[in-house]
């Protein structure tokens, strides 16, 4: 389940279908969309491991029964799922009225392109991306007199997507995808935030915590 955010508060909660058909949500690119469950063929060297009865190299055998006793163990494990089991828990945030030069230096110093900006109450009300500063930066260089102190308000994206803690993590992907965007912020039923899915975090459960249940 998915919510739009933003200083107004909640302006939307419901499935992805419904998010992506909003007229206000229409950042969309042609990507590949993700297949829905059970849809997704098997790779390649799956197949030709399970069809090949006949015709191997020598060895062969002592290779393939080591690939599916891998693969038997590793579907032992719980695999991962959903937006709680990859999200970064530690997010570091930026307030509203912080000045635009000093969050880009906040995230410089934390070594981050992207952070949830959170009101005074410590609610979800935009995201600001690095993109976004820098834009922000080079248009004001354009400019022939003194560019205006921006601040967070003015350059963050508002409203901000945001995912349950129970969302499916295709669904997250597939919502970065389409709408361009570079991380989730993860928030609970009160709109506290609970944590930030980036792409960097489900890259790294691909590669350390398989089984990753997304081709299942």
């Amino acid at each position: 389940m998915f919510s739009l955010y933003g200083l107004s508060g909640q302006n939307f909660r419901g499935t992805l279908e419904q998010l992506t058909a909003l007229p206000g949500v229409s950042r969309l690119q042609h990507a590949r969309g993700i297949a829905l469950e059970g849809e997704e063929p098997a790779p390649s060297f799956v197949t030709r491991l399970e069809g090949n009865t006949s015709g191997g190299h020598a060895g062969d055998d002592g290779a393939i029964e080591s690939y599916r006793a891998t693969v038997n163990l590793e579907q032992e494990r719980d695999p991962l799922s959903l937006a709680y089991q990859v999200m970064t828990r530690e997010v570091f945030t930026l307030q509203l009225d912080l000045l635009a030069t000093a969050a880009w230096r906040a995230l410089l110093g934390q070594g981050l392109r992207q952070a949830p900006v959170l009101d005074a109450n410590r609610n979800v009300i935009g995201l600001v991306t690095e993109r976004d500063l820098l834009t922000t930066f080079n248009l004001e260089r354009k400019q022939t007199r003194t560019p205006l102190a921006h601040h967070v308000r003015d350059v963050m994206i508002s409203p901000v997507v945001c995912a349950d803690p129970q969302t499916d993590i295709r669904r997250i992907a597939r919502v970065m995808l389409e709408l361009d965007l570079p991380c989730i912020p993860v928030v609970n039923e009160s709109r506290a935030l609970l944590g930030l899915v980036s792409r960097g975090d489900i890259l790294r459960a691909v590669i350390a915590d398989p089984p990753l249940s997304l081709w299942v």
